[in-house]
Parts: C-alpha cells; structure tokens; sequence
C-alpha cells in the first residue's frame, strides 16, 4: 500500500500482501522507503496520523549519504546498518578515463551490485532481521537513498521470509519505477542511457542477487539459515509478528 508522501516518494506499506494459507502481511508494521531528509510538514502530520507518533528507522545507507541527509522524524529511533555503494564510484572511475558508458555496462554493474549484497554484505541484512524480530508496537520502516536497490533486495528477503510469493515479490520490486523519478540530467554526468539504467530497477538486478544466493547458499532456504540466521524458530515469529489471520479482518 502506498503512502503518499511528498518528501520521499517511494514510501510505501509492505502490507497486503498474500502469505499463503489466508494470511496476508499485516498493515503498517513494515514499511520500506526512500531517505527520510526531505520529509514535509504535511508528511510528518500524516506518518504521525497513520503510524503513530514512535517508529522504529533501519538506514541501510553509507556514512556520507547518512552525513547530508538525516531522518528529519523527530521521533524516530535511527539504527545505522551501513552498506556502502559503490556503482557511482565505480560508474564515476570509468567516466574519469574517457569511457562512455553505455546501458548494458550500467546492467551488468547493477548485477554485480546485487550479487555483492549477498557476498559482501549479508551480515547488515542478518542485522536487519535481528531488527525484524524484535518484539515492538512501533512500526519499522526501512530505507536507503533512492529505495531501490539495498532496500529493494531487503524488502524481498522480508516478504519472502514471510512466504509472499515471488511473483508479489518481484511486483513490490518493480514499483519503484513507478514512484521514483528520474532526474531530468544525470548529477553524476552519466550518458542518459546510463542514467536511465541507474535510476531505475530491472528484474535482472534482483535475479542476480538470488543466483548469488544459490551459488553461494545453494538456495534462499539454505541463505535463511545460515546466512541470515533466521531457524525454523525465528521464521515462526516472523508470521507470528507480521502475519495476519484471516479472523483479524
């Protein structure tokens, strides 16, 4: 479910979903974002309106992103669970030596992007379910600087873990594109091909971290386990805190 915010306009509810067996996901309990530096007067009337006035913030962002653009919720508890990006430097060190970049480069460092989520990073995502988990009334909302890619891959391993069908998963992926905005002119200098790749998400990004996820885990059951940490215990808390029962509506 979306939240129309006009300082972060990829917020939205993770909510609604179908979980199997007649469960859903239940309502603005998890909610994945873009930053929270932007958030208007308007914006934090309505947040405190439909989610109370205490949340819980997970910044999957890197230290300077989190410099320049701080949460603006008064109220919020902030845990920093960094993931640092590296596609623009990566894209920028290419520019700087004269090379034009063009879209299925952009692809290919997008993928190699999400596969390193899994090889590099999977500790901050275990962190993040360590977070999940943890029994509270205030929602949880997390979030990195567009809420595409760290949060994109974060929302999918969340709704999985919970039972939402890949096809739900791959569509609350695919949102993004609707919601985010590309800049008119890419502030990184990017060709526009390359910046149209960047600003947006592709189902070939999200399928090369879960290959990675085989080919390191041999599947997402195997990835739970024993990379995130996440038993047949803390999978059964998970429905029992995030699930709905078909007599709850």
């Amino acid at each position: 479910m979306t939240i129309q915010l006009s300082g972060a306009t990829n917020f939205r509810d993770l909510g609604g979903y179908s979980a199997g067996a007649g469960r859903r996901v239940r309502r603005f309990r998890l909610l994945r974002s873009d930053h929270l530096a932007n958030l208007q007067a308007r914006d934090l009337s309505l947040l405190a309106e439909r989610l109370g006035h205490r949340l819980r913030v997970l910044d999957l962002r890197g230290a300077a992103e989190r410099e320049t653009a701080p949460c603006v919720i008064p109220a919020a508890t902030v845990h920093s669970l960094p993931i640092e990006p590296t596609i623009v430097q990566k894209l920028t060190d290419l520019l700087e030596a004269g090379h034009r970049i063009t879209a299925a480069e952009t692809v290919a460092l997008m993928q190699e992007t999400y596969r390193n989520f899994v090889r590099l990073n999977t500790h901050r995502f275990a962190s993040l379910f360590s977070h999940v988990l943890d029994e509270h009334e205030a929602p949880l909302v997390f979030h990195c600087t567009a809420g595409k890619d760290r949060t994109g891959f974060a929302a999918a391993l969340i709704l999985r873990s919970l039972g939402v069908s890949d096809e739900d998963v791959m569509r609350d992926y695919l949102l993004t594109n609707e919601r985010l905005a590309m800049p008119h002119a890419s502030r990184h200098g990017l060709p526009p091909e390359a910046g149209a790749v960047l600003w947006r998400v592709q189902p070939e990004f999200l399928q090369a971290a879960f290959e990675a996820v085989e080919a390191e885990y041999g599947g997402l059951e195997g990835y739970f386990r024993e990379g995130l940490k996440l038993g047949t215990a803390e999978r059964a808390r998970l429905q029992e805190l995030y699930l709905e029962h078909p007599a709850d509506r």
